[in-house]
């Protein structure tokens, strides 16, 4: 064994079952009360991402939990950014922030940077170090190289040990511990996913196999003396998916595939949630630990705890499936081209013809965006959640069209204190192409628009941030996104708001 923390590892042997777990009802079912302490339990199932095969096998463990809380589907990057392998996907769920901040690309770990983006266990030791946190893990790169020194125990299990050393160690710590923040990594299914492929019995085993080792851990926490004066928040979340046929690090659906499951700590039951990213995983253990992070070092996850409002992903029961496009496979609804209340789109100056789906300014998600034209940057775009807005010239122009595409997304007018200043936020995809160009607009009570930010250069998953000057005595401001181009490639927004202050 590899023992790499300041204290000692206690070892015990496993208890209970998952039929135990379940028995004893959802971590959520408690009620909470002021007194309770939180404590955090983040399991990490490597290569199970694709959550449609977790539906199929037989894990009673974690569809116990879905109904006890949330279920978020979602997906990951893809090269250029990075790939979908262990060592990008255990990174950026552990510290919170995506491969362009984090550094890792790949499993060579070549350019990490976890000095200035450390895990969320290096972050709850750092602000509260009273607190004990612990991590142990089959894949021996995550105790060893992600999760810092400053952890108070960390375990890498022996290969001869594996999932189920692992799982027994994470019992015993569980069980005899006081630990207040734990992680902890099982593997053999993304094994079972390289051997046979994520479309096999082998891949549904393991899931099985899986679910009945969280049912331990569950049990072990259930089973604790000081359990009803506890709220114990439980994290599943995945690194990657696999392809059917067995395999991942590339751009396919099946390989970006993730998810993120949540219960207790006062979230919701029954919830399912399509605004979620692996990012917000950190960021809601900390916030339930009560941990605020550090803004020098600003998480890019969000958590769970406090969903935002976004005109954009209102409009996910109006999407509709392909219409022109033929690589999103059937029964993939992912666009519109209505916009939601109080936002149009101006396309007096488009040109005709075209894909039917990227005619103007149109409003997708990732999946049928990057089905669309898979390998092509898109699935950079890690910054947008849920519904977004793309205006897409190089998919457009993949039928005949007629002059250059220009369009304009234009937002309703908000109310903004005169004299006073303001902030407008949104997220940015933007590569770059030729006599392209996109401009970032604002009027003030519906004056003459002024462009704020023009783009004429690559600008990959960006956060942006424009401080607006408010002329005295304006009342509302209207911010216009506009992209103009031909074959060129596209402008995705995400988020758009605007703050006083």
């Amino acid at each position: 064994m590899s023992e790499l923390s300041r204290r000692s590892l206690l070892v015990g042997a496993t208890a209970g079952l998952a039929g135990a777990a379940l028995a004893a009802g959802p971590l959520a079912a408690v009620a909470t009360a002021a007194a309770r302490t939180p404590k955090v339990l983040f399991i990490g199932l490597d290569g199970a991402g694709r959550l449609d095969r977790v539906r199929d096998a037989d894990t009673p463990v974690l569809d116990s939990l879905m109904a006890a809380g949330i279920t978020a589907p979602t997906s990951l990057y893809a090269s250029p950014m990075a790939r979908t392998e262990s060592a990008p996907g255990w990174s950026t769920l552990l510290t919170g922030v995506w491969p362009d901040k984090h550094g890792v690309r790949d499993n060579s770990f070549s350019g990490a940077d976890y000095g200035s983006y450390p895990d969320f266990l290096t972050r709850v030791e750092r602000a509260r170090p009273a607190l004990r946190t612990y991590a142990v893990a089959s894949w021996a790169p995550i105790t060893e190289r992600i999760v810092s020194a400053e952890v108070d125990t960390r375990v890498a299990t022996p290969s001869a040990e594996y999932d189920k050393g692992t799982t027994a160690r994470a019992v015993a710590e569980l069980t005899g511990g006081n630990p207040d923040a734990v992680f902890v990594q099982l593997d053999n299914v993304d094994h079972a996913g390289h051997a046979s492929g994520a479309a096999s019995r082998a891949y549904l085993d393991a899931l099985r196999a899986a679910d009945a080792q969280v049912g331990e851990m569950l049990t072990a926490v259930k089973a604790r003396a000081s359990y009803a004066a506890e709220d114990w928040l439980v994290l599943i979340s995945a690194d990657h998916g696999h392809t059917d046929a067995g395999g991942h690090g590339g751009n396919s659906w099946g390989e970006r595939q993730t998810f993120v499951l949540a219960s207790g700590g006062g979230l919701p039951a029954r919830t399912v949630r399509e605004d979620v990213r692996i990012v917000d995983v950190a960021a809601t253990a900390l916030r339930h630990l009560g941990i605020t992070a550090d803004p020098a070092r600003q998480l890019d996850g969000r958590p769970l705890q406090t969903p935002a409002a976004d005109d954009f992903d209102a409009l996910r029961p109006k999407l509709t499936g392909a219409v022109d496009e033929t690589g999103v496979g059937a029964g993939v609804l992912g666009f519109t081209r209505t916009p939601p209340p109080g936002w149009s789109v101006d396309n007096s100056a488009m040109g005709g013809g075209g894909i039917t789906e990227w005619r103007g300014w149109s409003f997708t998600t990732d999946e049928f965006w990057t089905r669309a034209a898979p390998g092509q940057q898109r699935e950079s775009n890690v910054r947008a959640r849920g519904v977004f807005a793309v205006a897409d010239g190089d998919e457009w122009s993949d039928a005949a069209t007629t002059g250059t595409f220009d369009s304009t997304l234009v937002s309703p007018a908000w109310p903004v204190p005169g004299g006073a200043p303001a902030t407008l936020s949104f997220s940015s995809h933007y590569l770059q192409e030729g006599a392209q160009r996109a401009e970032v607009l604002v009027s003030y009570d519906d004056g003459t628009p002024v462009p704020v930010r023009t783009y004429t250069a690559d600008a990959v998953a960006r956060a942006e941030t424009v401080a607006l000057d408010v002329p005295s005595g304006a009342r509302t401001v209207r911010v216009r996104f506009r992209y103009t181009g031909g074959n060129n490639w596209y402008w995705a927004v995400d988020g758009v708001k605007v703050t006083a202050g």
